[in-house]
């Protein structure tokens, strides 16, 4: 694909929650944001691989080989952060 994106720590963490299944608020306290914090790195993400929902992004990290498979809960590849 080309896309070079290199994740943050909080990113990851978003990531692996979203894939989990773990819901906004759930993912808000986890990471120590407002639920509005965690919706606006969502949206950030979503805008960065140019997906238009959750599923979506979940479906292309996976796909970009930022998730590993195989493995529950969900995993960023440590490879891929900042």
């Amino acid at each position: 694909m080309g896309l070079k994106l290199p994740l943050s720590e909080l990113d990851a963490r978003i990531i692996e929650s979203i894939a989990a299944g773990e819901r906004t608020v759930h993912i808000a306290n986890k990471v120590y944001l407002s639920r509005q914090g965690v919706e606006y790195h969502v949206s950030k993400l979503l805008q960065r691989l140019r997906v238009p929902n959750r599923p979506a992004l979940i479906a292309k990290v996976y796909s970009m080989g930022i998730l590993s498979v195989g493995t529950w809960p969900p995993e960023v590849c440590r490879e891929r952060l900042d």
